[in-house]
């Protein structure tokens, strides 16, 4: 039996696990690559196995870095089924289409300076036309239900607590006499939020496959989330200004109705004008309401008293591209929620575009911001970014609430292990950056007397009669790389490598460079990082020298 790690290790984004047994091959996950450019290259990177023969899919939730290379692995030939919640099902529904709309108008406006450059074009990873036939091939199931996919293999899904329809899967799997009992935690919920019941908590494990997004972090408590909420719309709106929420348009933006309407409530908030500009949340929005039985019994009570958490008085909703360009006229006192919640696609990018270069304005992040998105770059204090080709002044102020995310932060993260239990094997962390899952391994070693395994991309873990063993190699985002770089030698002209293999290693240096830049940029002690930088200028130049030579 393997175990693959083909996205999200030591990284946030592209969750995709291949497991191997008796023959068949299970994906877990086939999410999207999201942040810097390079990152995001490695979505048109061919996969490294071959999608026909693919077995199954089982898909922890809808959001796109779990969900998003589902569509291509159908372009690609896989045919079989996609196992994953009903309530995931109706978010695909919407979600996957626009994934591929926005590929669609993001390749169309880079071929339309591609073609005036001479350039060879581009093609979508996918179309939403793809996207959408491709969830004719997905099969719903509800949380609890235990039953076998497979000869040897079982699977249960649990409430996740992470956004509507999320799921914890349980996988048994049985090879000769023994059973592995694996738990692939997908996102964990952050407790407690609204709609959402909490995480569930999973006993009697081998392994845990466990997030660690947060994993070095910690959110606060509801209240402090919903004062610094207060205090930031209060301010902005003080200094005549806008505030420009980037959100996720599931669970996130309907979290943040939820909160609105408690300070409208409460008349903490002056009455206001709130914008929904995502034709996504919208939709989203719609699900929800017709979702009722998976919310939490707090939420249903409401419900029950006629009380509406999605109907705040002043809400309008924008659909249409005129809907949404009408918004940017608007010069203040109005709370602008669009997606994505990164910053990196999108209508939020045209209304940052209008908003940023105002000093009364005001951008809050209320999620996750993966590295080398815009998202991040704000958050780390960058003064001039690029939209849509054209340099932006920063002077909008930017803030923070990490209390809005929904993953579980370091605390959430090891009450989930320790109401669960400790596994009997193992635990393995993935969704998180090196930093994150570095401070949550020692967190876990000191609390739970366990030292978790750390995949990195590509790797894979081997059980057989004696145990669990990890490769010494690991694949790169390039099918056939494993095999190429074992055996390349020294170069001479009858060497010959892939163009795949180059591109995805000129990938991979360009993203450790991106790494250091990031890392030196938050050093406190900027003599040491300026030192720093220049030893690594002066390696490539030396470099280029030595490569000019050779010409």
């Amino acid at each position: 039996m393997n175990l693959t790690f083909l996205g999200a290790a030591q990284m946030v984004t592209g969750s995709c696990y291949l497991l191997e047994t008796r023959g068949y091959k299970i994906i877990i996950d086939c999410g999207l690559f999201q942040g810097s450019k390079h990152i995001k290259e490695k979505n048109y990177n061919e996969f490294p196995f071959s999608p026909k023969d693919i077995s199954l899919v089982l898909l922890t939730h809808a959001h796109t870095d779990h969900s998003g290379l589902i569509p291509k692995l159908y372009k690609n030939g896989y045919t079989g089924p996609v196992y994953t919640t009903n309530a995931t099902i109706e978010l695909c529904k919407i979600m996957l289409p626009d994934s591929g709309h926005i590929q669609e108008m993001e390749v169309e406006r880079k071929n339309r300076k591609f073609t005036r450059a001479g350039l060879p074009l581009l093609t979508p990873i996918y179309t939403s036309e793809e996207a959408a036939d491709c969830l004719n091939y997905f099969k719903g199931v509800e949380y609890r239900e235990k039953f076998e996919l497979l000869p040897g293999l079982q699977v249960c899904f649990q409430d996740a607590g992470h956004i509507l329809g999320s799921a914890m899967i349980e996988v048994w799997v049985t090879e000769g006499e023994k059973t592995l009992k694996f738990v692939f935690s997908g996102d964990i919920g952050n407790a407690p939020e609204p709609y959402l019941e909490q995480p569930t908590c999973i006993a009697d494990s081998d392994y845990l496959i466990m997030e660690s997004t947060y994993g070095n972090r910690l959110h606060g408590n509801t209240s402090d989330r919903l004062n610094k909420f207060r205090d930031v719309i209060n301010e902005t709106f003080a200094k005549g200004g806008n505030l420009v929420i980037p959100s996720f348009a599931i669970e996130r933006t309907q979290d943040l109705l939820y909160y609105l309407e408690i300070l409208h409530d409460n008349k903490d908030i002056p009455p206001v004008d709130v914008y929904i500009d995502s034709p996504l949340a919208v939709e989203a929005t719609k699900i929800f309401r017709h979702s009722f039985k998976y919310f939490n019994k707090e939420t249903q009570d409401s419900i029950q008293r006629g009380e509406d958490p999605l109907n705040l008085p002043r809400l309008h909703f924008s659909l249409t591209a005129k809907d949404s360009m009408a918004i940017n006229e608007i010069k203040g006192k109005a709370i602008i929620i669009s997606a994505s919640g990164m910053a990196d696609a999108g209508r939020i990018k045209h209304h940052l575009k209008h908003n940023l270069w105002r000093s009364e304005a005001t951008v809050l992040f209320v999620g996750y911001q993966a590295e080398g998105t815009l998202g991040r770059r704000l958050l780390n204090g960058d003064k001039q970014v690029t939209i849509h080709g054209e340099e932006i002044s920063v002077k909008a102020n930017i803030e923070n609430i990490d209390g809005f995310s929904a993953h579980a932060d370091q605390r959430g993260l090891l009450n989930w292990i320790q109401c669960s239990g400790t596994p009997a094997e193992g635990i393995i962390l993935v969704h998180g950056e090196e930093e994150a899952q570095s401070d949550l391994a020692q967190k876990i070693k000191d609390q739970v007397g366990i030292e978790p395994l750390i995949p990195s991309l590509g790797e894979t873990f081997h059980w057989n009669e004696s145990g669990m063993t990890r490769s010494p190699k690991h694949w790169s985002a390039d099918s056939n790389l494993k095999a190429e770089t074992a055996e390349i030698k020294p170069m001479n002209d009858k060497n010959e490598v892939s163009s795949n293999t180059l591109n995805e290693a000129l990938t991979d240096l360009m993203d450790k460079i991106h790494k250091l830049s990031e890392k030196e940029r938050q050093r406190d002690n900027q003599s040491d990082a300026l030192r720093n930088v220049l030893e690594i200028r002066e390696l490539v130049d030396n470099k280029l020298r030595l490569t000019n030579k050779e010409k």
